[in-house]
């Protein structure tokens, strides 16, 4: 079995936006927001992370 990848909880968000929680065994989680260089919330699994979903946008339209 491989590795899963994303971010972890508590590391910081590489970009503003929704990140899903992707569980230990690929199922889906809740959606959080975070914003850039802030840390993301803890998961309610062991062994979860973030992928984002939803980039945000600012007023240029750049993500």
């Amino acid at each position: 079995m491989s590795k899963p990848s994303g971010v972890r909880p508590g590391q910081k968000a590489p970009a503003s936006g929704q990140y899903q929680q992707i569980g230990p065994r690929g199922g889906k989680g809740p959606e959080v927001t975070s914003v850039k260089g802030e840390p993301l919330p803890p998961t309610n699994q062991k062994g979860a992370t973030y992928t984002l979903v939803d980039p945000s946008k600012n007023k240029s339209g750049r993500p």
